[in-house]
C-alpha cells in the first residue's frame, strides 16, 4: 500500500469521518507539490511545515484528521463557492477545487504577504478543475462585486469574532466553519447566518495558530501578545483547576498591568544579552510578581510557549533565559 492509502486506512480505523468523495481528493492533490519541507509528519497524521517566513514564523498545514473533519462538516456540493481565510500553502484550496468540480469556485483571502506569494506559485502549476483565485485582504472590499454569491466560507487559523466583512456580504443559510478563540485554545464553530442573527453549532476544542502569520511572528515579550495569551491560559485553566481566589485576582491584575504598558515598547533582540532581556520593562514586571508568580508559571508558560523566564534553581540547568515563541497549529 501506498503512505496514502495506508493514512487513510488509519483515519477510518479512528473514526475520522471520510466520505468517498474527500478520500478521492485526498489521493488525487499530492501534498508534496505544495510544501517546502518534508511530507514525512503528513503521513503519520501530524501537521506539516509548508514554510518559514523570512521572521522565522513556521507555517503548517493541519494534521490529516483534521483536514478530512473540516471538510466533512463544510457541507460540499458541487459548483458552490468556497470563501478560504488562510490558505495553507494553497493545499486546502487544491482538494476544495476536487470536490467541487468543474463548476465550483474557490476564493483564497490571505493576509501575510510570503504566504500569498508562496500560494500563488504551488497554484500556478497545479491543473484546478475549476476556478482558484488568491487575493490578498485588501480586495475584501470588494467582494459583492463576486460573479456567484458565497456559500462556504473556511477559516484556517484562530479569531476570535466573525470577519465584520462577512456579515455584510454572506447571504442566508450560508455558513462559516473556523477555530473561534483566544491564542491558547479556541472552538470548532460552524456559524450559520439566519437574517442578522448566527446560529452556533460547536464541534470541539481545537488548537489552531493565528490567522495572520504576521501575529505569530510578534515578539513573545510584547505586552499585548502576553497579556492575551495569560488571559486564554486563565480561562482554560480554571476550568480544569481550582485556583484560589487571591492568585485568581493576582493574575487578573498582571493581566491589566500588562495592557497598561506603553504600546511602543522596543522588542528584544534573539542576541539580547541575559542583563538586557532582565531589564525589558515586560521581565521587569513580570519578575516584580516572582514571589507568587514562581510556582504556577510553568503551567502558564507551557500554554502561551513562553520560556524566556525560569524559576528552576538548578545549577545543572540550560540557562533560564532560553527558549521562544511556537506556532500552535492542529
Amino acid at each position: 500500500m501506498s503512505d496514502i492509502d495506508d493514512l487513510l486506512e488509519s483515519l477510518k480505523i479512528a473514526g475520522i469521518p471520510l466520505e468517498e468523495n474527500i478520500e478521492k481528493a485526498f489521493k488525487s492533490v499530492k501534498i508534496q507539490d505544495f510544501i517546502d519541507h518534508s511530507s514525512g509528519d503528513f503521513w503519520q497524521d501530524k501537521p506539516v511545515i509548508f514554510m518559514t517566513t523570512e521572521a522565522g514564523a513556521v507555517k503548517n498545514i493541519s494534521a490529516p484528521h483534521m483536514i478530512a473533519t473540516l471538510l466533512h462538516h463544510l457541507e460540499i456540493k458541487k459548483g458552490q463557492h468556497f470563501l478560504l481565510i488562510g490558505s495553507k500553502g494553497g493545499y486546502l484550496a487544491a482538494l476544495l477545487d476536487h470536490l467541487l468540480g468543474v463548476n465550483g469556485i474557490v476564493t483564497i483571502v490571505e493576509p501575510h504577504h510570503e504566504v500569498l506569494e508562496h500560494t500563488r506559485n504551488t497554484l500556478e502549476t497545479h491543473k484546478s478543475k475549476g476556478v482558484i483565485r488568491v487575493l490578498s485582504s485588501s480586495s475584501m472590499d470588494y467582494f459583492e462585486e463576486f460573479e456567484k454569491p458565497i456559500d462556504r466560507v473556511l477559516i484556517t487559523g484562530a479569531v476570535r469574532e466573525i470577519p465584520e466583512i462577512l456579515n455584510v456580504i454572506l447571504q442566508d443559510s450560508a455558513f462559516i466553519l473556523g477555530p473561534f478563540g483566544g491564542s491558547v485554545q479556541q472552538r470548532l464553530l460552524k456559524r450559520e447566518k439566519y437574517g442578522n442573527q448566527w446560529l452556533d453549532t460547536d464541534l470541539g476544542g481545537v488548537v489552531f495558530g493565528p490567522m495572520d502569520a504576521i501575529n505569530a511572528e510578534r515578539n513573545p515579550l510584547d505586552p499585548q501578545v502576553l497579556a492575551e495569551g495569560l488571559e486564554d491560559s486563565l480561562a482554560l485553566i480554571s476550568d480544569i483547576i481550582e485556583i484560589d481566589e487571591m492568585t485568581y485576582q493576582s493574575i487578573e491584575q498582571l493581566i491589566l498591568s500588562l495592557r497598561e504598558l506603553p504600546r511602543d515598547i522596543p522588542p528584544i533582540s534573539k542576541i539580547a544579552s541575559e542583563e538586557e532581556i532582565l531589564e525589558h520593562p515586560v521581565m521587569d514586571l513580570i519578575m516584580s510578581e516572582m514571589e507568587w508568580l514562581a510556582p504556577i508559571w510553568p503551567i502558564f508558560g507551557h500554554l502561551i510557549s513562553m520560556d524566556f523566564i525560569s524559576f528552576n534553581d538548578s545549577e545543572d540547568d540550560e540557562s533560564p533565559m532560553a527558549g521562544g515563541h511556537r506556532d500552535l497549529v492542529p
